[in-house]
């Protein structure tokens, strides 16, 4: 580094150009300062057309200008303002054309707040502003769900966390695997595809999107917009599973239900199948219970109506009985009857006889006569009404007969030690039976009896 200097032999002074000056100071601050942080407040923001941002960074006492250039301030994931106050990473230099001296920006974040803190604030503020976070655009989640989508890296802790509590809860829940690198560039936008990919299949009840924990860095997917909206346009119901229960992620904002941990929220989707079959146990309980009840009061009901109902052989032979009865009565009646006329016929013949005279005699026979065609007729018909009484009796006999009830294709079985055998308890295999049809008997040996 050259300085001034003075020329003994010729006794005068050798003088520095101002751009000579200018550099040998930029040399001199930048091999001094070769990377430091700065805390001061944005002013004199401007951003030209060429991507590079030029500022003043100031205090209450003194300010200083700055420059950054395209290449890192694309890095950033927040967009500074005027008036905020920022930590700066940079080197100390000079711009040789107006010796002004200034400081190279090489990163920036928020005083008090990381970079990537600040982004996600911003971010969160622009989408709950609109609507994004909403409880009216949250779905339900399914209490029994039959297939689940999880979005996740297939060889990360999440997924075979979320495997081993749906298989120890209930295992026969179908879980597709939608593949996605959770973590470093592009990760967010594999993320947002895969729960597009859920929703164009249609075949899930709800999609988990998560991973393990880790920095805020690491769960940055989780806080990219194209995740937020992803999940938002969701017709699934979608549960977030992002990191530890401490971590919170824009995702767990936008989803429908925020699970703190992988392994809960396949609690949360799954029911218990020990509970379940605790509560089935109790139902078969309760129907078992309710069965024996319902067949004993049916039973009962079986057992009045048996009670009140006649074998129709015993109706059977009451009417027959009866007919005998009718019969008899009727005979006697008619033989009363008969022997009374013959009397009467007596008495007019022993009055016929007593008296003599053919005119008494022609006129008693006349009187006679007519006696006895009443008498005929009054029989005929006597005997036409129990005649017709008669027949009566019978169909009533033939309606109730076990006959008539053979024409219907019913039968009478008999045995040996049996008149009629009622149930298969009044015979045993080898036995010989005699069964009655309409028109005639068939004789059979039981081979086996079993009950129904």
């Amino acid at each position: 580094m050259q300085t001034n200097s003075f020329d003994v032999a010729n006794k005068k002074k050798v003088a520095l150009t101002v751009s000579e000056l200018n550099r040998q100071v930029k040399q001199l601050l930048e091999a001094s300062f070769l990377q430091i942080w700065v805390e001061g407040e944005l002013a004199s923001f401007s951003r030209p057309s060429s991507g590079h941002w030029y500022f003043t960074l100031k205090d209450d006492k003194a300010q200083i200008r700055c420059a950054m250039f395209r290449g890192q301030n694309q890095r950033l994931r927040f967009t500074p303002k005027e008036g905020e106050k920022v930590v700066v990473r940079t080197k100390v230099s000079l711009y040789e054309g107006r010796g002004d001296y200034q400081l190279i920006v090489e990163s920036m974040e928020p005083a008090g707040a990381g970079d990537l803190q600040k982004a996600f604030e911003q971010l969160k503020a622009k989408l709950a502003a609109e609507g994004l976070f909403d409880q009216s655009h949250k779905k339900a989640i399914p209490s029994h769900p039959k297939k689940i989508a999880v979005v996740t890296s297939p060889t990360g802790a999440a997924i075979h966390d979320i495997l081993t509590v749906l298989k120890r809860r209930f295992p026969q829940i179908e879980v597709t695997i939608y593949p996605a690198t959770v973590q470093g560039d592009g990760a967010a936008i594999e993320i947002a595809n895969m729960i597009n990919q859920a929703n164009i299949h249609q075949q899930a009840d709800a999609i988990i999107v998560g991973r393990g924990g880790g920095s805020l860095e690491d769960l940055w997917a989780f806080n990219e917009e194209a995740v937020a909206r992803a999940i938002y346009n969701s017709t699934l119901p979608v549960v977030s599973a992002i990191g530890h229960e401490v971590d919170f992620t824009i995702a767990d904002f936008v989803s429908d239900y925020r699970a703190p941990t992988p392994s809960a929220a396949a609690e949360k989707l799954s029911p218990d199948q020990y509970e379940w079959r605790q509560n089935l146990d109790h139902l078969m309980d309760r129907i078992h219970h309710a069965m024996l009840r319902k067949l004993s009061s049916e039973i009962q009901k079986v057992d009045a109506l048996r009670s009140h109902i006649k074998h129709p052989e015993k109706k059977l032979q009451e009417n027959y009985a009866r007919l005998t009865d009718l019969s008899t009565r009727l005979h006697q009646s008619s033989h009363r009857h008969i022997s009374s006329l013959y009397q009467q016929l007596n008495a007019l013949q022993q009055r016929l006889h007593s008296q003599s005279p053919t005119a008494k005699v022609n006129a008693a026979k006349i009187a006679l006569d007519k006696e006895f065609q009443k008498l005929s007729q009054t029989i005929r018909h006597m005997m036409e009404n129990k005649q017709q009484q008669l027949m009566r009796n019978v169909q009533t006999l033939e309606a109730v007969s076990p006959l008539s009830t053979l024409t219907r294709g019913y039968a009478i079985v008999t045995s040996q030690q049996h008149p009629v055998v009622k149930s298969i308890r009044d015979v045993k295999p080898g036995e010989a039976l005699k069964t009655k049809l309409a028109d005639g008997f068939i004789y059979s040996e039981v081979i086996e009896t079993k009950p129904v």
